[in-house]
């Protein structure tokens, strides 16, 4: 059964940081690009880092680009994101998820910016 966890959510002031961590089972993840995507209310869930499983290379939206860093650990099948000067815009549930063919979709962790 494919399983994507995400934690590492919570509040946190505007130009704050955190680091959400997803850890997949289910699935040979070594085998795929992963990618973090988030959903904030009213609004259809984006793309917003991915990270490729042939080499590492990485690619960021524009909207989080020189703020957000994405990183993996196959060893462990668990992808990171970090995230730094965060602002209100932010704030969404963020999900793990391979791309471009999403897997089966995980509860999210939900990222709160206060302003």
């Amino acid at each position: 059964e494919v399983q994507l966890q995400a934690s590492g959510g919570g509040l946190v002031q505007a130009g704050g940081s955190l680091r959400l961590s997803c850890t997949a089972s289910g699935f040979a993840f070594d085998d795929y690009t992963i990618g973090w995507f988030r959903q904030a209310p009213g609004k259809e869930r984006e793309g917003v880092s991915y990270i490729s499983n042939r080499d590492g290379s990485t690619f960021h939206a524009d909207s989080v680009k020189g703020r957000f860093t994405i990183s993996r650990d196959n060893a462990k099948n668990t992808v990171f994101l970090q995230m730094n000067s965060l602002k209100p815009e932010d704030a969404a549930v963020y999900y793990c998820n391979t791309a471009p063919m999403p897997l089966r979709w995980g509860q999210g962790t939900q990222v709160t910016v206060s302003s």
